[in-house]
């Protein structure tokens, strides 16, 4: 497994969830699809992105766990909540970086990608990899990825000060070395006039007509 990489392309994403519903039937994760389909500038665009868990060196849901339930196993692959420690707290859920953890309350567990663990292991690809007909999501060395296609594999994200280095690579477009993720100015970009975050989604939208005083409605 050691020679074989996950690589995520979100421009070649097509949106059809095929890696949701292949997810979902992974033998270990109890039938939830642990990969996630974001939707890119919603508001004007089609675009989506998958998302699966980075598998960070330095997992900050693991530091940040209290009951010590996540655990990273030597090949680098952080796995979900172990049951009987999980204590449900969702600090897992809102430190991670790349918005990953999933808490379930029906279960009262933390749930996340763990790489399809029962085959990677043993050099099968991830189920999502596995379906992915425009290879968004590509399992295999980095010879093969660079063979088939262009842009630039990373595996080193800048949060503020903070770096982190991860053991699943995103593909950027070709020249592009690093992704920095400045989320504050993000933020700070959605109170600005022209932004689609800032607008009435429903401004185009005519209101329903009122219904008339003694009139109740009825069925004809």
């Amino acid at each position: 497994m050691s020679d074989l990489r996950f690589f995520v392309d979100p421009i070649r994403c097509i949106g059809c969830k095929a890696c949701m519903q292949a997810c979902s039937e992974c033998a270990t994760h109890k039938g939830k699809s642990m990969i996630h389909l974001e939707h890119i500038e919603r508001g004007s665009s089609t675009q989506t992105a998958p998302m699966v868990c980075m598998h960070c060196d330095l997992p900050t849901c693991a530091a940040v766990c209290p009951a010590d339930a996540i655990k990273r196993t030597e090949d680098g692959i952080v796995q979900s909540s172990q049951a009987p420690r999980c204590i449900g707290c969702s600090n897992c859920v809102n430190a991670c970086p790349f918005g990953v953890p999933r808490y379930y309350p029906e279960i009262d567990q933390m749930l996340k990608c763990d790489m399809c663990y029962d085959r990677t292991s043993i050099g099968q690809k991830p189920m999502c990899a596995s379906v992915c007909p425009s290879e968004a999501l590509f399992y295999g060395t980095l010879e093969e990825f660079q063979a088939r296609r262009k842009g630039t594999p990373t595996n080193t994200f800048q949060f503020g000060a903070q770096t982190i280095t991860t053991k699943v690579f995103i593909v950027l477009p070709e020249g592009e070395i690093g992704l920095d993720m400045d989320v504050i100015s993000h933020m700070d970009a959605r109170f600005e006039p022209d932004a689609f975050d800032h607008l009435d989604p429903f401004a185009h939208l005519e209101p329903l007509p009122q219904a008339q005083p003694g009139l109740t409605g009825g069925r004809l």
